[in-house]
């Protein structure tokens, strides 16, 4: 057992169910050291990859169909006395299902995800992210609640390497593939299967020096140059962010909105500059994709594709960032650079992000409160944020001690970070 801090009070004995968690050892990690602090912690495996992240006591394997998990999670749930819940992806299938029954009881669910700060943070969050998340979306009461809290420290302390980030992936999915016959039912839910994904991969390694040289050569041309432009980081195209978060169901849609509006309401010699996301698996050709709506709105000339690049340098030097949610808009609101969303997102808070339409964005973008920006970092520090990654052995245990910590004493997004009634609403997938 540790030592109490003054002022703080541990929480008496838990019992933690674990449910599906990131491609690592954080979650056997987390419950290491809850354990340690005097908790009890259990396990459903629903896959091979599960079993193979989980090789300590308290795991269930649940080998039966989606439509029987309501019944077996419910019925664990009160049998094993469970009092919080840790998940990865409160989407999934499996999870939706077991969240409505921690509800249905009373209990607290803890979602753990990559950081909204960025590069070696973790974020855990209680009831979850997007329309799930209890954060506080009124200004007045983010500037309240962050007001004594301290600056946080936004150097890098972790590093993790591409290498450790795949073999940890392989070490999932591998199993889960050869060895699917130990869980028949499982179905996995990212859009591209596993083989595929790889194969993508090993095309974008081999092509990595040329799509670099292609990168700096168009941010030569578009971030150095005299037209002013704006940024369009994307996402992954299997990110629950966009699938359950936006009202978009592909990001394909999303480029074309994007564009579309571009063309037809952007100053003349505005450019628009869309970069991929850096784990993208290169199985949509994204340069064809953008190109064909690029021609088909005569915009050609001043829509740019790359594949690399630092996001920092573009970004701060750009008239403004159009994302649907992701966490690379932090990157802008940090330097004041105006960020219009087309989605959910944690930061999409009046005076932060350009509440105007995106037709309206292009020729009068809106700079953010850069005071409203400050106390919003510093108060998702403080709250949901712990030090760590995934895929390094120092991250990962200083992400753990952390999170477990936080469970320990009952402080998940404390201080202030915390609203009784999510103030987010579900985007209406309808609108397109």
């Amino acid at each position: 057992m540790t030592a109490e801090m003054p002022g703080e009070a541990a929480s008496p004995p838990q019992t933690f169910l674990f449910l599906q968690g990131p491609s690592s050892p954080l979650f056997a990690r987390i419950a290491d050291n809850l354990q340690r602090l005097g908790h009890r912690c259990i396990r459903v495996n629903l896959c091979a990859g599960d079993w193979v992240f989980w090789r300590r006591p308290g795991a269930v394997n649940y080998r039966g169909h989606l439509d029987h998990w309501p019944a077996f999670v419910a019925a664990l749930m009160d049998r094993e006395r469970v009092t919080g819940i840790v998940l990865l992806g409160e989407e999934r299938p499996h999870h939706l299902v077991a969240i409505s029954a921690a509800k249905a009881r009373g209990i607290p669910v803890y979602a753990v995800e990559m950081g909204y700060l960025r590069p070696d943070w973790i974020r855990i969050e209680k009831g979850g992210s997007g329309h799930h998340s209890h954060f506080p979306a009124d200004p007045a009461a983010i500037l309240r609640a962050a007001a004594d809290l301290p600056e946080p420290d936004l150097r890098a302390h972790y590093s993790q390497t591409f290498v450790s980030d795949a073999l940890y992936d392989l070490m999932f999915n591998l199993p889960n593939v050869f060895a699917w016959f130990f869980f028949p039912h499982y179905r996995w839910h990212a859009i591209f299967h596993p083989l595929a994904e790889y194969y993508g991969w090993i095309g974008r390694l081999l092509g990595g020096k040329r799509r670099a040289r292609e990168a700096e050569e168009t941010i030569a041309r578009v971030v150095d140059g005299a037209d002013p432009f704006f940024v369009m980081p994307l996402q992954l195209e299997t990110d629950y962010q966009i699938r359950s978060y936006s009202v978009f169901r592909s990001q394909r849609t999303a480029i074309k909105v994007v564009i579309s509006s571009f063309a037809e309401h952007a100053s003349p010699n505005a450019r628009l500059l869309i970069k991929v996301h850096p784990l993208d698996n290169g199985l949509i050709v994204w340069p064809e994709e953008i190109d064909s709506h690029a021609k088909r709105h005569g915009v050609a000339d001043r829509v740019h594709f790359i594949d690399g690049g630092n996001l920092n340098r573009i970004v701060a030097a750009s008239a403004g960032v159009v994302t649907i949610n992701s966490t690379a808009a932090m990157v802008g609101l940090q330097r004041g650079v105006p960020v219009k969303t087309l989605g959910l997102a944690i930061y999409d808070i009046p005076g932060m992000t350009d509440d105007q339409p995106l037709d309206s964005f292009w020729l009068e973008p809106k700079a953010p409160d850069l005071k409203l920006v400050e106390a919003f970092v510093r108060l998702v520090a403080a709250t949901l944020h712990v030090r760590g990654n995934f895929y390094s052995e120092a991250g990962v245990e200083a992400a753990a001690a952390g999170i477990a910590e936080r469970l320990h004493r009952n402080t998940v997004n404390e201080p202030g970070g915390f609203v009784d009634k999510p103030p987010r609403t579900r985007p209406d997938k309808d609108h397109f």
